[in-house]
C-alpha cells in the first residue's frame, strides 16, 4: 500500500488561518503518508514574504518525498510587469524550481503539471498539448502495476454542485487522453470545496467500463472555502492500493480544534473490478 496525504490551496497572506494550520502539522505525522502533494495556491498573492511562510510550513510537514506546484494565486496579480516577464520567479525561489515534474515512488508514479496560464487566463488554467506528451512520455517508463497519478491545480471538471465554474482550457482533449493512458487518481484543488468522483459521470468519450478518478481538495488552511466547505478546511488521505484505491475525506472541527475524517470513498483500479462485494469494514482513523 502506497499512502498520499494531498493538502491544497494554503493561501499564505491574509486568508491563511494559522489555528487550522497548526492543527493540519498536529495530524499529519499521525497519518503515516509515504509522500505528500501540495496542490497549488500556496500563496494569496506570491509576495516574497508570503512564499517564505508557505515554505516554512511545508517543511513543518512529515519530512518526506514531497511534490508541489503552483496555482493561479501563486502568480503575481497586480504587478503586471512582474506577471509577463517572470510569473513564476518567486514561486521558483521559494518553492522549487520544476513545475512540470515526475516523481517516482515504490508503487506509482507521479505526474505534476503546472496549469498557470499567465499569458492567456488569469484565474482559469491550461493544459497545452506539450504537457500532455509530457505526461505520455513520464508514464510509458511506468513499470507494470505502477499506479499513474497525476496532479493539477485548475479542475478538469466543476464540482457537481450549484456553482458554476469553468473548466480549464485543453482540458476535456487532456482528459480524453489520459484515460487512454491508463491514469487512475487526478488530484487537484483550486475549486475550495472537495468532490471525490469519476470522470465517467463527466465525460463519455471513450472505454465506459472505466474513468479516471478525480479527487478535489478543498482550502486546507484559509478562510476561502465555498459551497458546502464554505468557511470550512479540508484535505485528502489517497491509499492506492494494488487493485483499488481508498480516499478519506478530513474536515476541520471548529469544536475540537482538529481535523477529522468526513468520508471515506473506494474504487476499483484502472482495468480492475472491486470484485469482493463483502468489503472489509473500514477501521477508525488513527
Amino acid at each position: 500500500m502506497l499512502t498520499l496525504l494531498q493538502v491544497s490551496d494554503l493561501h499564505f497572506g491574509p486568508p491563511y488561518l494559522p489555528r487550522v494550520g497548526d492543527a493540519l502539522l498536529r495530524i499529519a505525522p499521525s497519518l503515516r503518508a509515504d509522500a505528500v502533494i501540495v496542490s497549488g495556491d500556496v500563496t494569496q498573492r506570491a509576495t516574497p514574504e508570503q512564499f517564505r511562510d508557505a515554505r516554512s510550513f511545508i517543511d513543518q510537514l512529515p519530512r518526506l518525498p514531497r511534490l508541489a506546484i503552483p496555482g493561479n494565486h501563486d502568480v503575481p496579480l497586480f504587478r503586471v510587469w512582474e506577471r509577463l516577464s517572470d510569473p513564476l520567479g518567486e514561486y521558483r525561489r521559494h518553492i522549487g524550481p520544476d513545475c512540470d515534474q515526475v516523481l517516482e515512488l515504490d508503487g506509482a508514479v507521479i505526474v505534476a503539471l503546472n496549469t498557470t496560464a499567465p499569458h492567456r487566463t488569469i484565474a482559469r488554467g491550461q493544459v497545452t498539448g506539450q504537457q500532455i506528451e509530457f505526461t505520455r512520455h513520464a508514464l510509458a517508463k511506468a513499470p507494470l502495476g505502477a499506479a499513474r497519478v497525476l496532479v493539477a491545480h485548475h479542475h478538469f471538471v466543476g464540482a457537481p454542485d450549484q456553482l458554476r465554474d469553468r473548466n480549464m482550457l485543453g482540458g476535456r482533449r487532456a482528459m480524453k487522453a489520459f484515460i487512454e493512458m491508463g491514469v487512475d487518481v487526478i488530484l487537484g484543488g483550486h475549486l475550495h470545496r472537495a468532490f471525490i468522483g469519476n470522470s465517467l459521470d463527466f465525460f463519455f468519450d471513450g472505454p465506459r467500463d472505466r474513468g479516471i478518478i478525480l479527487v478535489q481538495s478543498g482550502t486546507s488552511t484559509s478562510r476561502k472555502g465555498r459551497g458546502r466547505e464554505r468557511e470550512r478546511n479540508s484535505f485528502n488521505l489517497v491509499e492506492i492500493h494494488d487493485t483499488w484505491l481508498q480516499i478519506t475525506h478530513y474536515l476541520y472541527y471548529e469544536r475540537n480544534d482538529a481535523f477529522g475524517p468526513m468520508s471515506r470513498h473506494r474504487f476499483p483500479r484502472t482495468s480492475h473490478q472491486l470484485k469482493d462485494h463483502r468489503l472489509q469494514p473500514v477501521p477508525p482513523a488513527p
